[in-house]
């Protein structure tokens, strides 16, 4: 895994150099509407914290640091009304999975029928 690159964008709107509209906030979470919404509602959640993965958020995060990203992540659903009707939590991991900044994020989408969860290999 290469090291957290602080020139990151999500590294950069922690900071406050670029803005972001912003949808929660509190000692260990961030949520922002993503610029390129793939679903009526589409909410990137980060941790405050310098984490390129969900592995390296899972291997050096405090105790404190993920249960607060995950109760964000939580409380950022249910005031967008999405867990009623549901919604996907998606984090990805490396150049398979097209992780396109390198700071761990989990995207929140809902507002329409997601479809299945991915589409089925080919054989």
């Amino acid at each position: 895994m290469s090291a957290y690159d602080d020139s990151n964008i999500f590294a950069r709107i922690l900071r406050g150099e670029i803005p972001c509209d912003k949808v929660y906030e509190d000692d260990y979470a961030l949520a922002f509407r993503d610029i390129a919404p793939q679903t009526p509602i589409h909410v990137l959640v980060i941790p405050k914290g310098a984490y390129v993965s969900a592995d390296d958020f899972s291997e050096k995060a405090s105790d404190a640091e993920i249960a607060g990203f995950f109760r964000a992540l939580g409380k950022v659903a249910r005031d967008l009304g999405a867990v009623e009707p549901g919604y996907r939590i998606l984090a990805n991991h490396g150049r398979d999975a097209h992780q396109e900044v390198p700071h761990f994020h989990m995207h929140v989408f809902a507002g329409k029928d997601l479809g299945r969860m991915i589409k089925p290999a080919d054989k």
